[in-house]
C-alpha cells in the first residue's frame, strides 16, 4: 500500500473527501516528524511507539578499496509495534 492508497482507504472509511483525507495524513505525519525532530517519542497506544535512536560513530570499510573510513555518528527514526499490532499482525 503506498500514500495514496492509504488516503484513499482513509477517506472511504472516514467518509471523508480524499482532499481531507490527504491533509490529516499529512497533518499526522508531519507532527510525528516534528516531536521527533525535538527528540521526543510518538507513543500511539496499541498500535506503536516511534522514537529516536542514536548509532554511535564506528570505523567501516570501503568495498572499493578496502581503505578505513570513519562514520560518523547518527540519529535515526525507529518503530517498535505495541501488542495490538503485533497480535493482528501474527494472528
Amino acid at each position: 500500500m503506498n500514500k495514496n492508497d492509504l488516503i484513499s482507504k482513509v477517506a472511504e472509511d472516514a467518509k471523508l473527501t480524499k482532499g481531507e483525507a490527504g491533509e490529516a495524513i499529512e497533518a499526522t505525519l508531519a507532527n510525528i516528524q516534528k516531536a521527533l525532530m525535538q527528540g521526543d517519542d510518538v507513543r500511539l497506544v496499541g498500535f506503536g511507539t516511534f522514537s529516536v535512536g542514536q548509532r554511535a560513530a564506528s570505523t567501516g570499510r570501503d568495498p572499493r578499496t578496502g581503505r578505513a573510513i570513519d562514520i560518523p555518528a547518527s540519529k535515526n527514526a525507529k518503530f517498535k509495534a505495541g501488542k495490538i499490532l503485533k497480535e493482528a499482525v501474527n494472528g
